[in-house]
C-alpha cells in the first residue's frame, strides 16, 4: 500500500516542493494551509485546511485523512514563520505568535498524530527545523531559539516513541530560494534606534541570502531519501558546504571566536560605541 504522507504547511516554499515532488513516487500525500482555496490552482496536491496554532483544525484535518486513509505513515512538520529584529524591539506578542507556530504547533501536530501511529504501530515523523537554529544569529535570535528548541524537543521525543514503532529525525535546512522572506515578521526599523544601521543592512543580506539560496527541489530529495531509509538518524542537514560548515566550526571553535565570526560576517561592530 502506498504511504500515506502529511506535510503541514504545503501551500508553499519548501513544504510545496516536497509535496509535489513526493507525488512524483508512490506515496499519498496530503498538504495543509490555513486558506486551502486560495492555492487551489498553483498547488498539485490534496490541501487541507490546518492552523497550527489552533488545535481543533488539527484534529479535524488528522481525522479526516484517516478517515479516508486508514493509517497516517509520515508527519512531515513543516508549518513555520519568519521573524527578525533585535530582541529589545521585538513586540512580546510577535515572539509569543513565533513560537506558537514554530515550536507549541509541531507539538500539538505531533500529539494528534502519535496516538493512530501506536495503533500502526510504525510512522516516522519528520520535523523541519533550520541550520539557524544551531546558533543564535544576530536580528535571527528569536527565530534560531524556536528552531533550537523543536530540535532540542526532539531529541528527546524520538526516545520515548522508540518502544511503539514511532520514529522522529529532525531535518535542518539552511537557506533557500522561496517566499519565506515575504511572509516573515520584521520589527520594524526605528529611526531613533541604536540598532538602526546594523539591522538595516542585515535585512538586506539575509534577503540576498534566501535570493541565492538552494533549490528547494534538494531538500525535497533529500526528504524523499529519509522516508525510505530503515533507521533515520536523529539529525539531518540540508543547505550550502558553507552553512553546514558553520554547524561544525560551532564545535570545534571557542565561544568568543565563534561569536567574533560570526560578528564579522553580518559586519558587526563590537566596539562599543
Amino acid at each position: 500500500m502506498s504511504k500515506v504522507v502529511l506535510i503541514t504547511g504545503g501551500s508553499s516554499g519548501i513544504g510545496k516542493a516536497i509535496g509535489e515532488y513526493l507525488n512524483h513516487f508512490s506515496y499519498k500525500v496530503y498538504g495543509t494551509s490555513r486558506t486551502p482555496s486560495k492555492y487551489s490552482d498553483t498547488v498539485k496536491m490534496p490541501l487541507l485546511a490546518l492552523d497550527v496554532t489552533k488545535p481543533e483544525t488539527i484534529t479535524q484535518a488528522i481525522a479526516e485523512i484517516i478517515e479516508k486513509e486508514g493509517k497516517i505513515d509520515v508527519l512531515i512538520n513543516n508549518a513555520g514563520v519568519g521573524i527578525t529584529g533585535p530582541i529589545e524591539e521585538t513586540p512580546s506578542d510577535e515572539i509569543k505568535k513565533a513560537f506558537d507556530t514554530n515550536f507549541f504547533g509541531p507539538l500539538e501536530v505531533i500529539k494528534a498524530v502519535v496516538p493512530q501511529m501506536r495503533k500502526q504501530k510504525s510512522g516516522l515523523i519528520i520535523n523541519i527545523t533550520s541550520i539557524a537554529g544551531y546558533m543564535g544569529l544576530p536580528y535571527r535570535g528569536i527565530y534560531s531559539a524556536t528552531k533550537s528548541a523543536l530540535e532540542i524537543t526532539a531529541e528527546a521525543y524520538r526516545m520515548e516513541l522508540k518502544p511503539f514503532g514511532i520514529k522522529m529525525t529532525n531535518v535542518a535546512p539552511g537557506d533557500f530560494a522561496t517566499n519565506i522572506a515575504s511572509g516573515r515578521y520584521h520589527a520594524p526599523i526605528l529611526e531613533n534606534s541604536p540598532y538602526k544601521k546594523e539591522y538595516s543592512d542585515t535585512l538586506v543580506m539575509m534577503d540576498e541570502h534566501v535570493d541565492k539560496g538552494e533549490d528547494p527541489l534538494e531538500m525535497a530529495k533529500a526528504i524523499q531519501k529519509i522516508i525510505e531509509v530503515k533507521n533515520p538518524k536523529v539529525h539531518y542537514r540540508v543547505g550550502s558546504g558553507l552553512q553546514k560548515l558553520s554547524i561544525f566550526l560551532k564545535k570545534v571553535l571557542s565561544d568568543k571566536r565563534y561569536e567574533k565570526m560570526l560578528m564579522k560576517h553580518y559586519r558587526l561592530n563590537g566596539k562599543g560605541r
